[in-house]
């Protein structure tokens, strides 16, 4: 390859990084922003709430009950009597957990819908990560919340010391989000010899 090929080379690269940095950074915002704009739209005491779209449209309630479910089943798999409401998991003689917003992993989600969508993959490849990503990501946050609640459950002199348990999640669920992005970039990257 002479250098002029090469050069070429290395600007069209810079331009396909430049651009999915771009689409990247647009996407994160429109789907992090869009669900919190969502989330006053569907909360009655909201900025944007609107009736109509909180009872037919409400996905983060939806989130919500497909997290508290199954976290409480699992409860009840290591012998706690558990109930529940829409937002609230009660474990009985153990700690009360209310499921905020916060807890929904819709940042984490965001992030890497994003990634996936602005990465110059295959179609097929880019939906099937994008789909086996978020799945891991609502399943260790259904772990998270049953291990929160078996965990103060055993060892109730803790529950008032246990404060950083978002940012544990997500340390832990970026870690995990990144070796799977690693591995799917190398998976969906062909190699240019220069």
């Amino acid at each position: 390859m002479n250098d002029t090929t090469a050069i070429e080379a290395k600007k069209q690269a810079d331009k396909k990084a430049i651009k999915f940095i771009v689409i990247l950074f647009i996407l994160y915002i429109l789907f992090s922003q869009g669900n919190l704009f969502m989330f006053s739209v569907m909360t009655p005491s909201g900025r944007f709430y609107n009736p109509y779209i909180a009872e037919h449209f409400d996905y983060i309630q939806g989130l919500k009950s497909a997290l508290i479910k199954p976290a409480v089943w699992i409860i009840k798999l290591f012998g706690f009597y558990a109930i529940h409401n829409e937002m609230d998991v009660l474990i009985i003689n153990g700690p009360y957990l209310r499921i905020n917003y916060s807890c929904l992993g819709l940042g984490v989600m965001s992030f890497l819908a994003a990634f996936v969508l602005a990465f110059p993959a295959p179609w097929k490849s880019t939906f099937k990560m994008l789909f086996i990503g978020l799945i891991t990501i609502y399943i260790l946050n259904i772990l998270r919340i049953a291990g929160l609640g078996v965990l103060f459950a055993f060892f109730q002199s803790q529950r008032n010391y246990f404060e950083y348990h978002h940012e544990i999640f997500n340390v832990i669920v970026y870690i995990i989000i990144f070796i799977m992005l690693y591995i799917w970039i190398k998976k969906n990257t062909r190699k240019v010899s220069l």
